[in-house]
């Protein structure tokens, strides 16, 4: 029985987006009107999704579909048209997908302390441990310590009955709920081949797995009775923040239901269905259900005790529904370009951006941190917060079983950063790079010049852009670089950073990527950082070019920087220590004389001959920076930084010794010496440098307070 307040809830949503569920629904009636009612880049990354399962799926690119480019709202409205908004016609995989899936399903027979049945629930094994339902099935360790789920409550293909397999669960071992969210998470107990033999439905994490217009599935155990299936001809009709709002058939006992799409991956769970008032097209009932990228955000919060938290990683990392199966991997895009493969990678979605990257409303433990940001060298960067209602939660912990936590809102109405995961646009062909006339005042600041000598070292780009500068350069949205394919390492990188329209998006887990422009071997991979001290560095910040006229714009630049080639390694001494290097961009953009809240930004490894070699690298010592601003009077504004041990700083020239990693310090120096470290020429911002000017040039100013530069 669903509680009258979470009924009340549902149904205000449900009345709330009556209007917008009325246009969408009519938009799904007209010739490629799919592509259309949903989000631009919800629908991009769908297709994506999609091209895993359909080999003759071209990726539509997430930008063009947003600026609804005739050619790309054709290609995605036929991919749609005939994929989603099928005929029924469906291969026989559907079928044995769907047998796989309901294996995994099972009815929850909900008793009370003395074992009094007190009513039934549906739930699903999620990891080979552990079963997800509703948190109005199981509020509490409490009312699942006596309660049990019973699988193969069903009827076999001849009719009769099939053995039932009823298991205990075991709260004492995990359990976890959360009553805004309605979600529970519990043990089962049993043996390990007990439970293999059930197989379990993943919680993939990968963007793409429904928008308005997808059918879905559901599974589940209507009123108690013996596992039905509610098959296909249910439709979503849309797609909130945290739920999502669907056609079906489905009764009391189907809370808890996981809801599939086409290719029996869990968008949803399913936990109530409510009157839609004026809606007699959808049988006057809507459903909704918790969106499963939202329910992933919220158990990759926590922190729990050892032994819990290596089940609830199992969610994470376990992918195989059956013994024996496997992944599906991406099927590689037919442009050739860089697709993540592992399965559970997500990909750009929606103007929050994603389907699979909550925006977190719900909360964690009182004291809980965000992901950390150890390869930028910062602190953390966000913490999970309450919800805005002020709504307390109640997150179980085991052993014994009635341990738990109570988690009161505080900060109410405040909003975390977006919680996104990495994914790289498969598109090379949109990005624009960096944009020499971005700063105000009718300034340009074209890119670095290479010395001469220089240019046969730079890795040239196999489809290069002609507006994106020489052929050497990689474009990506906001940010470009430049390669030097004998070291592996960035000659430079430069950055547009527009403070007024920048989007803090939260750091999800490192997924780094080659970019397929230029040669692996010019790039240095994952094998430099294996079972080693040395970080991935970024040299263009993650944040500095998550940017842009919306969200899903601001994340293709983020998830951009996670290229190798905007990678160096660093040691972790070095990477997290906390200098005033990885503040410099913010506090010229936030306190400087600083017009328009812009800068350009470049930086770079400097590549000297003496670096030490390690694994084909040789591994930079020092790092500099050249950051460009326009003032409030209209004077262009170039100052030089240098990222170094305070022993290798004497007049500013390296002094050779053995590769140790020491205290590293932030110096401001002359953008002139710059160019004699690294071979480069950066034209007249020599001249707009004002310590070039009041400064000699072989002195360096330790930077231990931001106030103490010099613009």
């Amino acid at each position: 029985m669903v509680p009258t307040g979470l009924q009340e809830a549902v149904e205000a949503r449900v009345v709330e987006r009556s209007e917008q569920r009325r246009r969408r629904i009519e938009l799904l009636q007209e010739p490629g009107g799919i592509a259309m009612a949903d989000d631009p880049a919800r629908v991009a990354t769908r297709i994506d999704r999609l091209s895993r399962y359909h080999p003759d799926v071209r990726p539509v690119s997430p930008a063009a579909i947003a600026a609804h480019e005739p050619a790309a709202m054709a290609a995605a409205g036929a991919i749609l048209e005939r994929i989603i908004q099928t005929n029924d016609l469906l291969g026989v995989a559907y079928l044995e997908g769907g047998v796989a899936a309901a294996r995994a399903v099972g009815r929850i027979t909900i008793r009370d302390r003395r074992g009094r049945l007190a009513g039934y629930g549906t739930g699903s094994l999620v990891s080979p441990e552990l079963l997800l339902t509703n948190h109005h099935v199981l509020s509490d360790a409490g009312t699942a310590e006596p309660s049990i789920v019973e699988f193969d409550y069903q009827d076999g293909i001849d009719g009769r009955p099939r053995p039932l397999r009823d298991l205990p669960l075991d709260p004492g071992r995990f359990f976890l709920a959360d009553e805004g969210l309605d979600i529970a998470l519990v043990a089962v107990k049993a043996s390990a081949a007990q439970l293999a033999s059930f197989g379990f439905n993943p919680l993939v994490q990968a963007e793409g797995k429904a928008i308005v217009g997808d059918f879905v599935t559901i599974i589940q155990h209507p009123r108690g009775e013996k596992k039905q299936i509610a098959l296909r001809e249910n439709r979503i009709v849309d797609v909130k923040d945290l739920f999502l709002h669907y056609e079906s058939d489905t009764d009391p006992g189907s809370s808890g239901s996981p809801v599939f799409n086409d290719q029996w991956e869990i968008v949803a769970l399913h936990h109530a269905s409510v009157p839609a008032p004026g809606h007699a097209e959808l049988g006057g009932i809507v459903n909704e259900g918790i969106r499963v990228s939202r329910l992933l955000a919220f158990l990759r919060d926590q922190r729990l005790p050892s032994a819990q938290q290596a089940l609830l990683d199992r969610v994470f990392a376990e992918q195989i529904r059956l013994p024996g199966t496997t992944p599906r991997e991406p099927r590689p895009p037919l442009d050739g370009a860089a697709r993540p493969t592992p399965a559970g990678t997500a990909r750009p979605g929606p103007d929050g951006w994603t389907p699979d990257g909550w925006r977190p409303d719900g909360p964690v433990p009182a004291g809980t941190a965000s992901e950390g940001t150890a390869s930028e060298g910062t602190a953390s960067e966000g913490t999970a917060r309450p919800p805005s209602d002020g709504t307390a939660r109640t997150l179980a912990v085991t052993a014994p079983f009635d341990l738990y936590i109570r988690c009161e809102a505080a900060d109410p109405g405040r909003r975390s950063p977006t919680q996104e995961a990495v994914s790289i646009d498969p598109d090379y062909s949109n990005r624009r790079g960096y944009d020499p006339a971005f700063l105000a005042g009718g300034h340009r600041v074209p890119l670095p010049a290479l010395h001469p000598d220089l240019v046969p070292l730079a890795a040239v780009n196999r489809s290069p852009s002609p507006a994106a500068g020489p052929p050497y350069v990689l474009p990506y949205h906001h940010f470009s670089v430049v390669l030097n394919k004998r070291r592996r390492l960035a000659f430079f990188t430069a950055v547009n950073i527009d403070g007024n329209a920048s989007v803090r998006l939260r750091r999800e887990p490192d997924r780094w990527t080659f970019d397929p422009r230029v040669p692996e071997e010019h790039q240095a991979g994952e094998e430099i950082y294996r079972a080693n001290p040395l970080d991935r560095g970024h040299l263009v910040r993650r944040l500095d070019p998550a940017w842009g006229p919306s969200r899903g714009v601001a994340k293709l630049g983020n998830d951009d920087t996670f290229h190798f080639t905007n990678c160096a390694p660093q040691h972790a001494d070095f990477n997290q220590n906390q200098t005033t290097w990885a503040g410099l961009e913010d506090y010229i953009l936030e306190n400087a004389d600083n017009r328009d809240l812009t800068v350009s930004v470049f930086t770079g490894p400097v590549l000297a001959d003496d670096d030490d070699p390690y694994r084909g690298v040789q591994l930079p010592r020092q790092f500099w920076k050249v950051v460009v601003m326009v003032k409030r009077n209209g004077e262009l504004s170039a100052t030089g930084y240098l990222l170094s041990q305070e022993r290798l700083i004497n007049g500013l020239e390296v002094v050779p010794e053995d590769f140790s990693y020491g205290e590293y310090k932030t110096f401001q120096v002359p953008v002139r010496r710059i160019e004699g470290l690294t071979g480069l020429s950066f034209g007249d911002l020599v001249a707009a440098d004002p310590f070039d000017r009041m400064e000699s040039t072989t002195t360096a100013k330790e930077i231990s307070d931001p106030r103490r530069i010099q613009l």
